[in-house]
């Protein structure tokens, strides 16, 4: 499985999911916009470990939306949730979205 990216969040293959089951399928909240990335479609379980979010999807897919980006169809498997940095001269910072 490849990484699969939607505006600033990147879902990178894992390994195993295991963390506390989070009861709600959004993976991110736009900072700025008020918007979110979030599973609308398929089955799937969101859970959390020492900060960091992994996506399971049990169905064969699970679709990936969010008002501003095209949705997105998730392969069955284990994924980990990660929110992209980009450089900027003060330092890393998170991308806004």
């Amino acid at each position: 499985m490849q990484p699969i990216r939607q505006g600033d969040v990147i879902l990178l293959p894992a390994q195993q999911a295991e963390g506390k089951k989070l009861p709600h399928l959004t993976l991110a909240e736009g900072e700025v916009t008020g918007h979110a990335h979030r599973i609308s479609k398929g089955e799937a379980e969101l859970l959390e470990r020492d900060g960091t979010l992994y996506l399971r999807v049990l169905s064969k897919e699970a679709i990936l939306t969010h008002e501003e980006h095209k949705q997105i169809s998730i392969p069955q498997g284990n994924w980990m949730v990660r929110i992209q940095r980009e450089y900027e001269p003060a330092g890393w910072r998170y991308v806004a979205d």
